[in-house]
């Protein structure tokens, strides 16, 4: 089956799970997480659960297991937490939960990344793979990035992604 074929009979709209992540943000000072769930519902998508929480391990870990497990949520977003500065958690954790990773992401993610400011991409360790059958993304917490990462990969991806994640049904 092609690509296009697989695209059009995804299901739509999806539900999503957005969690930020971060030591210093709240619902008020938060921007990257009202960003994904105001681009994803502009583009017709469902958020169906969110959260913010610190960037410590247990509490990520807890977040991300509660959206994945939700059956109203298709695919979960975390913003947040993802450079190399020592209060990043959110990538060492995540990758200690995924079952298989999707490095295609990460390194999509950073080659756009590039092409918009340099060779600061490499700072950026934004990454993906799935927990059971459900993928997980994890998006820096820039507004700038989110919109890049929304309108280049996750938005015209998001279907084919989940209906693979799925398999034969």
């Amino acid at each position: 089956m092609s690509v296009e074929k697989h695209k059009q009979e995804s299901k739509v709209p999806l539900r999503f799970a957005v969690i930020t992540i971060s030591d210093t943000r709240d619902a008020s000072t938060d921007k990257g997480g009202p960003l994904i769930v105001e681009t994803l519902e502009q583009a017709g998508q469902r958020v169906t659960q969110r959260a913010i929480v610190r960037d410590e391990p247990f509490e990520i870990e807890c977040a991300v297991r509660a959206a994945v497990s939700n059956a109203e949520v298709d695919l979960v977003l975390t913003t947040g937490g993802t450079g190399i500065a020592p209060r990043d958690q959110t990538v060492p954790t995540l990758e200690r939960l995924f079952d298989s990773s999707i490095p295609g992401f990460g390194e999509l993610f950073r080659w756009l990344s590039y092409r918009e400011i340099g060779s600061a991409a490499i700072l950026s360790r934004a990454c993906a793979g799935l927990i059971g059958r459900k993928p997980v993304i994890a998006l820096p917490g820039s507004p700038k990035a989110l919109g890049l990462a929304l309108r280049e990969i996750i938005l015209p991806e998001a279907g084919h992604l989940v209906s693979q994640a799925r398999g034969p049904t």
